[in-house]
């Protein structure tokens, strides 16, 4: 369990924080009240096998997505109400293919009624379980607390043997440190009563979404090499969901082309070697932003840099540029096997040699294939700074110690909310 498992998890009325009150209440109000009334108000045979595979498709689609939600909730710095509408709609949305590959008859209307439903629903739980104070953590004072504590909107609390018995969310300490005995089994006492005990690395990751490392140890990140099963099934669907956009996005790309041959002068694509996937550089495809007649500067470091407010950005790129939608040429590049949809973003050759010279283990970050999107971009946005990288480096890492579906999905949602506030574009 995590520290934000811990958040969701706070001070609430024991009925609403019980599974079987909001499962139970979501299946009840988005799935068998509608089915009922349906079943009500129609006669026709052929009709009520379409409902009865509605009710079946719904229960399905509802759970998944429940638990889908529950699991989204448990990341750091996730606000859930942010992640209802896209785990239901994810959910529904693969019963919906699977019933249409699989032909079977469904009401359009109940699912859409029961999707809606649901989502009112779950947003309801939300806001009933929001209403809560902000977290409080007891600290045990010894070894490296310190930094934790700077973490802030948490209430931190450092511990003392006469408030042994206060009420606290989760209790912090330094488990690698010596400590007195009577500290050690105090931790024994609370975990055993059901607190929360944790280290203060894990509390660090799960408050701030980032693994700061030492030294390339397991004990860091779990495991040098990430979700092998799950980067061969998650490269199966980036190929099939290339395979598919290429065709469908045709029509809107050749349209963007046009715009930016008629506003400037060069190429519609701008391509630029980037570091790839185990240290391999390729050849990236991007919409063209930046006027071609500017000359290049002669170190490729600061050419490969984009600044705010840079002039060379043309007036249809500024726009392109906020909408992610210079990004969709390296759909080609994710077809290739050369990127994905979802990983750390890569960085041009000459940044990423300069990254790696100063910055200890910036190549670990290529042990996943790169990404058009990713759990830093969501997090921190564009940086250039060495300092700011070797931050948004920590992010990097807590994608690949956290490597799986769930994450994704997670990022796909962040992903959707910054193309809208345009955060992180330059």
């Amino acid at each position: 369990m995590s520290v934000a498992a811990a958040k969701f998890a706070r001070a609430r009325p024991a009925g609403w924080n019980r599974v079987r009150v909001q499962l139970g209440g979501g299946l009840l109000l988005a799935v068998l009240i509608p089915w009922a009334l349906r079943v009500q108000l129609e006669s026709q045979e052929l009709i009520l096998v379409s409902l009865q595979n509605s009710l079946m498709g719904t229960l399905l689609a509802l759970i998944t997505g429940y638990y889908s939600f529950r699991r989204l909730s448990r990341y750091p710095g996730v606000r859930a109400s942010y992640h209802i509408v896209p785990a239901f709609a994810a959910a529904y949305g693969t019963v919906l293919v699977a019933f249409f590959f699989a032909r079977l008859d469904y009401s359009r209307v109940q699912f859409f009624a029961s999707f809606v439903l649901c989502v009112f629903w779950y947003y309801i739980v939300y806001f009933r379980l929001q209403r809560q104070k902000r977290m409080r953590i007891g600290v045990v004072p010894a070894g490296e607390v310190d930094k934790v504590q700077a973490i802030p909107d948490v209430d931190w609390v450092t511990l003392d043997q006469g408030r042994d018995d206060a009420d606290f969310d989760a209790i912090v300490a330094d488990l690698r440190a010596d400590m007195p005995d009577e500290w050690e089994r105090f931790l024994a006492d609370r975990a055993l009563e059901g607190t929360l005990v944790m280290h203060i690395k894990q509390v660090e990751e799960s408050l701030t979404g980032r693994v700061a490392i030492d030294h390339l140890s397991e004990n860091n990140l779990g495991s040098l090499i990430p979700g092998i099963i799950y980067g061969r099934v998650k490269r199966i669907g980036d190929f099939i969901a290339s395979a598919v956009a290429l065709p469908l996005l045709a029509l809107p790309l050749i349209v963007v082309a046009l715009l930016i041959r008629l506003d400037s002068p060069g190429p519609v694509l701008f391509r630029q070697r980037r570091m790839g996937y185990r240290g391999k550089p390729f050849t990236m495809y991007k919409f063209r932003t930046m006027d071609a007649r500017f000359d290049r500067e002669s170190d490729p470091r600061h050419a490969a840099m984009t600044l705010d407010g840079d002039d060379r950005v043309t007036r249809p790129g500024r726009y392109l540029r906020r909408y992610r939608i210079d990004e969709l040429p390296q759909i080609i590049n994710i077809f290739k096997g050369e990127m994905s949809w979802i990983g750390p973003r890569p960085e041009a050759v000459a940044l990423s040699k300069w990254y790696e010279a100063e910055l200890p283990f910036y190549r670990y970050r290529h042990i996943v294939r790169p990404g058009i999107t990713g759990w830093a971009q969501v997090k921190q946005g564009h940086v250039a700074a060495v300092d700011e990288v070797q931050y948004k480096l920590h992010y990097d890492f807590y994608y690949i110690k956290n490597f799986s579906s769930w994450l994704d999905l997670l990022i796909i949602a962040g992903t959707i909310r910054t193309i809208f506030n345009g955060f992180g574009a330059r």
